[in-house]
């Protein structure tokens, strides 16, 4: 790199030739909110089993949490009642066995991940299956989150 060109700070991520950080400087960045139980047990999981950069731990006033995981961002924090931009919307933990939605984690090696993750500490659902064009397992967080992680075997894209 030439003196005028910078790298990317611990907070972005480089793709081509834009930076993504959070917060952003300028245009978007995309972050999931996830409502736990525990702000700082859920930053351990997200730093140990997948290598996150916590880059707030929340606080006390209700702040929450900012983890960093590759290109994505998590902000976790506790749930609770109806806000005043919120007025009709309360936050809670999920019910484990009926999910809407999901972190979609794709990998290059499944088997791999699978192996490390789960000396992590990471609790699968079932070890990864093929199924779709792909090989895909689950995992389950501290707050019963399920993340999907999946390799593709048939589908190329680019």
């Amino acid at each position: 790199m030439t003196g005028s060109e910078s790298e990317p700070s611990i907070d972005s991520v480089q793709i081509g030739h834009k930076s993504y950080e959070m917060p952003p400087r300028e245009g978007i960045s995309v972050a999931h909110f996830l409502t736990v139980a525990d702000i700082d047990r859920s930053l351990r999981f997200y730093e140990t089993v997948f290598d996150g950069r916590a880059l707030s731990r929340g606080d006390s006033k209700g702040a929450p949490g900012y983890i960093q995981i590759a290109n994505t961002w998590l902000l976790v924090n506790v749930g609770g009642g109806p806000t005043p931009d919120k007025p009709s919307v309360t936050l809670t933990v999920p019910d484990p066995d009926k999910i809407n939605g999901f972190m979609n984690i794709r990998v290059a090696d499944i088997q791999e991940c699978y192996e490390l993750w789960k000396s992590r500490g990471a609790e699968f659902i079932t070890p990864p299956i093929p199924k779709y064009g792909e090989t895909r397992c689950y995992i389950r967080d501290p707050d019963g989150y399920i993340i999907e992680v999946g390799q593709s075997t048939e589908l190329k894209y680019g």
